[in-house]
C-alpha cells in the first residue's frame, strides 16, 4: 500500500504542472485524498467488513467531491484531477496511470446484477464531464473526449469522441496525456463533408438547366401541370371544409 501510494503522489507532479511542492500536493489535492480514503476503505471491503468501508467512501465524498466504491478496483499511479463530481462504480476497473478529470462516470446502464461497469486499461485519459457507462472494455492508451458518453467497447491506441463516443483516430504510437484537447471534431467534419456535397449537386444542376433548353421546356411544362394539380387540391379543401356547392 506504501508503493502504491508513492505512485500516486509522484504521479501528480507529472500530470499536474500546477503542482509546485510537496506539502501543496498533501494537503491541498482532493484527488490524493479521495484515492488514500479508497485504498482504506477497499481494504476493509475485502476483508468483508460490514457498514466501515461504505462509511468512509462518504465521508470521502464529503470531503472530496469524488465518490469511489470501496468495491471498486483502482490501479496505481491514477491521477484524479480537481475531481469534483467523479464517480466510480462498485465494479468498475481502472487501469495504472490513468488520468481521470472532473464529472467523469464510470457508472452502469440499469440494474442488472455482475460486472455492469467498465474496466480501464493502463494510460487511459477521460476528458472532463465524460460518461463510460456499462460493462465495456476500454484499451490500453485510449483517450475520451470531454463531454464524450462512450457505450461500446474501445480498442488500444485509440481516441473517442461524441455522444456516443466514437473512434475517430487510431495511432500505435501513444499520445501525450495532456493532449486531450486536440481532438478532431467529427461532427463538423460530416457536416463539411454533406455541405459541400449539396453544393456539387447544386452546381451540376445548374449546368444540366443551362445547357438544354428541352429540360426548360419539360420543367416549364411539369410546373405548369404541379399549379393545376394544386389549384384542384386546393378546391377539393375548400369544398370540403364550405360544404358541397349548391347547384
Amino acid at each position: 500500500m506504501l508503493r502504491t501510494f508513492i505512485a500516486d503522489f509522484k504521479v501528480v507532479f507529472e500530470r499536474d504542472p500546477a503542482a509546485r511542492n510537496a506539502l501543496e500536493v498533501l494537503f491541498c489535492y482532493p484527488g490524493l485524498h479521495a484515492l488514500l480514503l479508497y485504498r482504506l476503505a477497499h481494504g476493509l471491503w475485502n476483508l468483508g467488513l460490514p457498514f466501515v468501508p461504505r462509511f468512509i467512501s462518504h465521508i470521502a465524498r464529503l470531503i472530496t467531491g469524488i465518490e469511489i466504491h470501496p468495491g471498486a478496483t483502482v490501479g496505481r499511479g491514477v491521477f484524479i484531477d480537481h475531481g469534483m463530481g467523479v464517480v466510480i462504480g462498485e465494479t468498475a476497473i481502472v487501469g495504472d496511470y490513468s488520468l481521470i478529470y472532473q464529472g467523469v462516470t464510470l457508472g452502469g446502464t440499469g440494474k442488472e446484477t455482475g460486472k455492469r461497469h467498465p474496466t480501464l486499461g493502463t494510460q487511459v485519459v477521460v476528458g472532463a464531464g465524460a460518461k463510460v457507462l456499462g460493462n465495456i472494455q476500454i484499451g490500453n492508451n485510449v483517450r475520451v473526449g470531454a463531454g464524450s458518453v462512450v457505450l461500446r467497447d474501445v480498442p488500444s491506441d485509440c481516441t473517442v469522441v461524441g455522444v456516443p463516443g466514437r473512434v475517430v483516430h487510431r495511432s500505435s504510437s501513444r499520445p501525450g496525456p495532456l493532449e486531450h484537447g486536440q481532438l478532431p471534431d467529427s461532427e463538423a467534419v460530416v457536416i463539411r463533408t454533406l455541405v459541400d456535397r449539396i453544393e456539387t449537386l447544386e452546381h451540376q444542376l445548374a449546368q444540366l438547366q443551362k445547357s438544354s433548353v428541352a429540360m426548360q421546356l419539360l420543367a416549364k411544362e411539369e410546373e405548369h401541370d404541379e399549379g393545376d394539380c394544386c389549384r384542384l387540391q386546393d378546391r377539393a379543401i375548400e369544398e370540403f371544409l364550405d360544404g358541397c356547392p349548391q347547384r
